[in-house]
């Protein structure tokens, strides 16, 4: 009887015990809704201090695209980074989570001396009124002393017509902006017109808007009706004469030659014959021999385009022009010509010395028999590695002249690499940096040569079957989660 007494206390002191156990599970706070809310209302506490203080310190978003959309490159800091005057930048009518103000201010931790503020035509009318932003409308100042550029919100994006693709180019036009407000001249380069099909509306668009991004003033020269080469030119490009040059046109360039000036030459290949007595005299002064009829194709696979002898891979050679691009994966040229070079001694009496930018690879050749459809070089055909971009520098009492010349010109043209893809040859591999960079150099700003950002941000549209996945992934998914939580909770009280 004792025993089973003891049994009993014992079995009784353990089933209070379990139920002691119970009753401390039950009232834990997990399962208690007020602290449950409370604990929720913590979390989110929690959350938004911490997306609040992360606003206040600045941080450098987490870019996750590829192409690093969201994040300042190098280039730009490059570019700003050694500027020694205020610049004050406004944005009026963005919202402070605006990618485009998280962009510009990464400037502020490249440079102190860049000033980033979001205000509103009511909060700074003054500004709003001095500089013509209507109060319903986006735009962004950049003021630094005198000098000011307005963008407005379309400034910040491009179209391709071709292809249905919005571009976004707010860091190009930034930075663009500080350095034009910050530099007491920019540098001007004109186009010479009358000559060539190409011209800065008619093939080049692209190439004008990355001009203008780049910090320069570009003009169209009539140089019979103006009969010189002005004063204020930093380099003169040259597009595929097609015709000769006029005496008025040949005496212009030439002066503007002795006098020190420098020019960009692009030639593409020629197909007939033609008479250009004036343009062979004006190369002939920087030791370039006529251009030949031919163009010069690829046997080697991957030196060439999707299978295309005519599309050709170059090698760029290391140069000051060259030298962010050398190791890069170089440019596509097309139907492109050799450079004809005189020998050392011709150039040495010319006061001339040359360096090679642009060379194709020792497996290409010249076709000059247009009949001929073989992909292989045939008998007669020259088959070396040509030059088909060089520099040559001129020296003129106490004057030097620089040309920069390419055997090719549709590498910077709108035209359309292949009908499928639609995209324009100046923004494959680094053809716009190769061209941005010889005008850089004729410029002389050395300093404004470098590798650029691709094209842009192309807008993301989704489909119909994808837009029901993100609809489901941001709207199911987290009531399913709240779902199952509401049912659990029913599930622990039920067993209270």
């Amino acid at each position: 009887m004792k025993k089973e007494k003891i049994d009993k206390k014992q079995e009784k002191e353990k089933t209070e015990k379990t139920n002691k156990f119970i009753e401390i599970i039950k009232k834990k706070w997990l399962i208690n809704s007020s602290k449950t809310l409370l604990l929720v209302i913590i979390i989110l506490a929690f959350f938004i201090g911490v997306s609040v203080l992360m606003q206040e310190l600045e941080l450098t978003p987490i870019d996750l695209t590829e192409e690093k959309l969201f994040t300042l490159t190098e280039e730009s800091k490059e570019q700003v980074k050694n500027i020694d005057k205020e610049i004050n930048i406004y944005f009026i009518g963005f919202t402070d989570q605006d990618s485009r103000l998280d962009l510009a201010r990464q400037y502020t931790k490249v440079n102190d001396k860049i000033n980033i503020e979001a205000v509103t035509a009511t909060s700074r009318p003054d500004l709003a009124q001095r500089y013509g932003i209507e109060s319903s409308s986006e735009g962004i100042i950049v003021e630094s002393g005198e000098q000011y550029k307005v963008l407005s919100s379309n400034d910040l994006y491009t179209y391709d017509y071709s292809t249905y693709e919005t571009i976004d180019i707010t860091e190009e036009k930034l930075t663009a902006a500080i350095k034009s407000v910050s530099t007491q001249k920019l540098p001007k380069v004109y186009f010479l017109n009358g000559y060539s099909s190409f011209s800065l509306t008619t093939g080049l668009q692209y190439l004008n808007l990355y001009l203008q991004n780049e910090v320069n003033d570009i003009e169209t020269l009539d140089i019979i009706s103006k009969g010189n080469v002005p004063e204020d030119c930093d380099t003169l490009v040259i597009l595929t004469p097609e015709k000769d040059f006029d005496d008025i046109a040949t005496n212009a360039i030439i002066d503007y030659i002795n006098k020190g000036g420098n020019i960009l030459w692009l030639n593409s290949a020629m197909i007939e014959k033609k008479e250009q007595t004036n343009v062979n005299k004006i190369l002939a002064m920087y030791g370039v021999n006529p251009f030949e009829i031919g163009i010069i194709r690829e046997t080697n696979s991957s030196k060439m385009v999707s299978g295309s002898p005519d599309l050709i891979i170059p090698e760029i050679q290391y140069a000051d022009v060259t030298n962010k691009l050398n190791d890069s994966e170089g440019v596509i040229f097309i139907n492109a010509t050799k450079i004809n070079v005189s020998d050392d001694d011709t150039l040495n009496n010319l006061n001339v010395t040359k360096t090679e930018l642009v060379k194709t690879s020792e497996n290409s050749y010249f076709r000059n028999n247009f009949e001929n459809s073989s992909d292989n070089p045939q008998n007669g055909e020259e088959q070396k590695s040509f030059l088909v971009g060089a520099q040559f520098n001129k020296k003129i009492g106490e004057v030097e002249s620089k040309l920069i010349i390419y055997g090719e010109n549709y590498f910077i043209s709108d035209y359309q690499l292949t009908q499928t893809t639609q995209t324009p040859m100046i923004s494959y591999a680094q053809n716009k940096d190769l061209v941005l960079n010889s005008i850089a150099y004729l410029s002389n700003r050395e300093e404004d040569i470098a590798v650029r950002k691709s094209i842009g941000t192309i807008t993301y549209t989704a489909t119909e079957k994808e837009n029901k996945i993100i609809l489901a992934i941001i709207t199911a998914v987290p009531l399913m989660i709240i779902g199952a939580g509401i049912i659990v909770w029913i599930k622990r009280r039920r067993k209270k």
